[in-house]
């Protein structure tokens, strides 16, 4: 009995808390604290050590990197409040231990061989635990094997301690049962759609007082962010690919090497399935040609799947002479065979025929002279790169670069929105995202080989333009408001004339949604919509949802309970009493472990956190 709950309590937590040794394992930056500040804290009987939360610190900062991929440091974790998380851990695992210990909770060296020699790290070049990789491990760490299997040790009594508290627990069924009537009801909708279209006197035209009252009433709408004025000399192969020559013979030559590509011979798609003899071919054959079957079953009867006999698009040479003449001379038939494979008697089926197509030099010569067009420009910028940068080294400026070389100048109130132009190029906007006042310009590379360098004019700070600039702009905004308003208007005329007695069809085409589930979204409406319906209590409730150019009137038609005998919903009730146990679980052993600590007394010592803290990057 005790060996079963011992295997139990490993399966459920010890390999998460090894795993944590096993990260600090992986290597760490800072020694071992000496001398008398090695406590960060005490619980009961129980120690925290410097190393202990040193360790666990850099088990976070490692996990956190493992997860975004970004560099992260302690002062990124501590600004999260990672720290306290940390610390508070280490606390309740030090509470565990000290109620376990003074339960007399442990295990014998047995348990703890076996659970140390399952573990991946200590494994010889055969797989199995070996004592010298065991010990070398350690001892790179600085850590020796008792103190190792004492942390193992401990680990087992604690997580023997949390089966006690919680294993067992199960939620009430009928909360769970609550849970799912609630997320498996369905709703009956329908719905009255007003836009503009349905406006008595429609939307009049802005006044210049109404564009003014707009512009003064809403300046964060047309206020520009701050921008980058930025002067810039770039050069791409595109800007001069007119002014490379292209050798007539090298398009030709281009041309020949790929024959292949341009002049294809008539080509079918097949699939083929082969089969062991002739007669077990034929027999096949037959079968489809009475209807008895078809090819795919017999692929799925071979356990094989259409990917397993699709061999692509196949020309008349691909294939055995005798199957060759017969699939390209028949046009008509779908399944051919039996005809001769590389794999034995096979069946064909021809899923569509490719006819033969050429296209001429003539016919694929811009397309061949753009591409080494391009080749050409990429070099030719390319030998231009070292004298570039020799001219900016020199002090040479952007302008002198657009006089005295290809590049062209060019200059833009660059914002994080640009896309215009260079700014297309991550590379640019990454160097004008970086750039400061007084940098000195770079020459730096585009994605398509070109060339580039900039330079900060100024930093132009959150502007609001003139309303005669944006008087097109302030009376589309304008107009887009007034008409979310309007139709918001019409809608609750609405509402109040079936408040009055008026039936919703009576006022206007109606759509209806069935059965929908709270979790659901229609096209074409706003995402609250359903929402807003699960919000209503009776059949014939409504309620009036605004959009931004139409106005949705939505009523209650029937609230349908879970079908409790449909597969889903019994699948939906074993998730949520999984969840619910789960829940219950945690909460049960963290006010578990609270009440450990109060009772133990928790002592800390600020100092040596701090003193930790400062051995980080």
């Amino acid at each position: 009995m005790a060996k079963t709950a011992v295997k139990k309590a490993s399966n459920l937590f010890v390999w998460v808390l090894l795993g944590l040794l096993f990260v600090a394992l992986a290597g760490f930056g800072i020694g071992s604290f000496g001398g008398s500040a090695t406590r960060v804290g005490q619980i009961g009987e129980v120690e925290i050590t410097a190393n202990d939360y040193a360790r666990a610190l850099q088990s976070e900062i490692r996990a956190r990197i493992a997860e975004t991929g970004e560099p992260i440091n302690l002062a990124d974790l501590r600004a999260q409040g990672v720290d306290t998380a940390v610390l508070q851990a280490l606390v309740a695992r030090a509470a565990l231990s000290n109620e376990a210990l003074a339960m007399g909770l442990s295990v014998g060296d047995e348990e703890v061989a076996r659970q140390i020699t399952e573990i991946d790290a200590f494994a010889g070049v055969d797989g199995a635990f070996d004592r010298e990789s065991y010990e070398f491990v350690l001892s790179q760490q600085g850590l020796d094997a008792t103190e190792f299997e004492e942390d193992v040790r401990a680990d087992t009594a604690r997580s023997l301690l949390q089966v006690a508290v919680v294993g067992g627990l199960s939620a009430p069924s009928v909360y769970s049962e609550t849970l799912v009537a609630f997320q498996g009801e369905t709703r009956d909708i329908s719905i009255l759609t007003v836009t503009e279209a349905d406006l008595q006197d429609g939307l009049p035209d802005p006044t210049a007082q109404d564009l003014a009252s707009y512009y003064d009433e809403n300046p964060q709408r047309f206020t520009r962010p701050q921008a980058k004025g930025i002067t810039y000399a770039w050069i791409t192969p595109d800007q001069i690919m007119d002014q490379v020559a292209v050798d007539e013979q090298a398009l030709r030559g281009l041309y020949d090497d790929r024959i292949d590509l341009y002049v294809q011979p008539e080509r079918r798609l097949l699939e083929r399935l082969a089969f062991g003899s002739e007669a077990a071919a034929q027999e096949a054959a037959d079968a489809i040609a009475a209807g008895d079957t078809d090819f795919d079953t017999l692929v799925r009867e071979r356990d094989l799947t259409l990917d397993d006999v699709d061999i692509g698009e196949v020309a008349a040479g691909d294939l055995p002479a005798d199957a060759s003449e017969v699939i390209f001379n028949d046009t008509e038939s779908e399944i051919l065979g039996p005809l001769p494979s590389s794999l034995g008697p096979a069946l064909y089926r021809v899923n569509a025929v490719l006819e033969a197509s050429e296209v001429s030099f003539d016919a694929a010569r811009d397309d061949l002279r753009q591409e080494l067009a391009e080749e050409a420009a990429r070099r030719r910028i390319d030998d231009m790169r070292e004298m570039i940068d020799d001219d900016l080294a020199s002090g040479a400026t952007l302008e002198e670069l657009g006089e005295t070389t290809d590049m062209t100048l060019g200059s833009i109130a660059y914002t994080a929105t640009s896309e215009e132009a260079i700014a297309a190029y991550d590379a640019f906007r990454d160097a004008a995202d970086a750039v400061r006042e007084g940098d000195f310009p770079e020459l730096l590379e585009l994605s398509d080989g070109g060339l580039f360098a900039l330079r900060l004019d100024e930093v132009v700070p959150p502007t609001l333009p003139p309303l005669a600039e944006i008087e097109d702009e302030v009376a589309a905004a304008w107009r887009a408001t007034a008409l979310r308003a309007a139709v918001a208007d019409r809608a609750s005329e609405l509402v109040g004339q079936v408040a009055t007695g008026a039936p919703l069809e009576d006022l206007g085409d109606l759509t209806q949604e069935r059965m929908i589930r709270r979790q659901d979204f229609v096209p074409g409406l706003p995402p609250t919509l359903v929402a807003q319906a699960f919000q209503l209590d009776e059949p014939g409730d409504i309620v009036m949802v605004p959009a931004a150019e139409a106005a949705h009137i939505v009523r209650l038609d029937a609230i349908n309970p879970a079908a409790r005998d449909a597969p889903d919903t019994a699948i939906l009730l074993q998730i949520m009493s999984q969840t619910v146990t789960q829940s219950l679980t945690q909460d049960i052993f963290e006010s578990f472990g609270r009440a450990l600590e109060a009772q133990a007394g928790i002592q800390l010592d600020q100092g040596v956190i701090n003193a930790v803290h400062s051995q980080f990057p």
